[in-house]
């Protein structure tokens, strides 16, 4: 039987989300249309938006339904530069973002002008609050650390802006680091955006259902368009289906929208909606939310114990993260000497489901981008594997994959190139 340890990068199906979605699917029914299907589709439309909402704690008119996190990224980050102040003409970026963030940013960097301040992490993968907080600055040098950011896949470095520079025009960060699991402070880098007068868009797509979460309390006093103001989230992190998510959008906020017609979710977001797709993921996002604490004991448990028999079969494998304040079923190990591509071959082999981080790289093996940021070597950065327990993860799971990893990693090592 195969053991499943990537719930960072998809979680199973909810029998109750799966659910919900036939039940709305078996409704015939236009949410724009004015006959009486039309009708009870808007409905149970705004039903799950109000419930999504409620969980999110958020108005329901600020919740924008989208096909995923990688959408509400693209919408979120284009839809803000757009809609940027003249003069505007940065965007601070942290080091160890999704790619579906860095390469928005890239292409905004490529395209637009956007010139991309780099805001580097600390050893556990943190963003650091001082340079971000420089990052968004007004007139200013360019804080100690700090760098354009790095190119994505081919792409051009942002040229450093030379001589005073105005206030980013967007600021973007994650609430929980995807692939090591660090945890950040969300509401103190909302704080530190509302005080620099900065729209700050959170990529929450990772810590949903594992942190608690409340876009209204993050947000705070903050007045106009500025501080947290968009927040992305996606279903199938959750155990809702693959293809919905969600972004949060202020009511004082008016991104450009990506798209045109039909005006539907205050135009952010046009087109015929996915009636069904809500419904399963405000039944997922529920469910999620009322386990959140129970779970997150459970699999903190769960997740310590792997990392506790990783360190006495393979002694000089390397947590990487913070130790404690981390997503409660992640597990990033460094295996030094064996590749982590190599050793994601020989698990699967052993019925092992595991990740050497993001699984939004077209499947190309690269060295971890967080894990340089870390200041890991590039060796290193090709050395490291992620465990993500979830919702159907067991004691026996962890048996299993405790029982294959070392004899994976002596061959892993010796396949290593000299």
């Amino acid at each position: 039987m195969t053991v499943y340890l990537d719930h960072a990068a998809t979680t199973p199906l909810r029998p109750e989300a799966r659910e919900a979605w036939l039940a709305a699917s078996a409704q015939t029914g236009n949410a724009s249309s004015i006959h009486r299907a039309g009708q009870n589709a808007k409905r149970m439309l705004a039903e799950a938006r109000e419930r999504l909402a409620a969980v999110l704690d958020c108005d329901a008119v600020e919740v924008v339904f989208t096909s995923g996190g990688t959408e509400s990224i693209n919408t979120a980050l284009k839809g803000l530069w757009w809609a940027r102040p003249a003069g505007a003409g940065r965007i601070a970026l942290p080091d160890g973002e999704h790619h579906a963030t860095l390469e928005v940013a890239d292409w905004l960097h490529r395209q637009e002008g956007a010139d991309v301040t780099a805001v580097p992490l600390d050893h556990v993968g943190r963003i650091l609050p001082d340079a971000f907080a420089a990052a968004l600055a007004g007139p200013a040098a360019a804080p100690a650390g700090s760098r354009p950011a790095a190119p994505v896949r081919g792409g051009s470095p942002a040229a450093a802006p030379s001589g005073p520079r105005s206030a980013a025009a967007v600021a973007t960060a994650l609430v929980a680091n995807n692939e090591v699991g660090t945890i950040n402070d969300a509401a103190a880098l909302a704080q530190t955006a509302a005080a620099a007068r900065v729209p700050l868009h959170l990529d929450a797509v990772a810590a949903f259902g594992h942190v608690p979460m409340s876009f209204r309390q993050w947000r705070a006093d903050a007045a106009g368009p500025v501080g947290l103001v968009a927040l992305s989230v996606s279903a199938h992190k959750i155990g809702g289906p693959v293809g919905v998510g969600a972004l949060v959008v202020s009511r004082a906020a008016t991104p450009t929208p990506l798209l045109q017609g039909g005006g539907q979710q205050r135009g952010l977001r046009p087109g015929t909606q996915d009636v069904a797709g809500a419904c399963a993921f405000a039944v997922a996002a529920e469910l999620a939310a009322a386990e959140r604490a129970a779970e997150a004991v459970r699999l903190v448990a769960l997740r310590d114990r792997l990392v506790r028999g990783i360190h006495a079969t393979v002694p000089d494998a390397t947590l990487l993260g913070d130790p404690t304040d981390r997503l409660p079923g992640n597990a990033h190990v460094l295996f030094a000497g064996a590749l982590g591509e190599t050793l994601l071959f020989v698990l699967d082999r052993a019925d092992v489901c595991a990740s050497t981080g993001s699984a939004c790289q077209a499947g190309i093996p690269e060295p971890s981008h967080v894990v340089a940021a870390m200041g890991r070597t590039d060796a290193e950065a090709r050395q490291v594997l992620r465990f993500t327990l979830g919702r159907t993860s067991t004691d026996a799971d962890v048996d299993e994959v405790l029982a294959a990893l070392p004899a994976a990693v002596a061959r892993a090592r010796a396949a290593a190139p000299r």
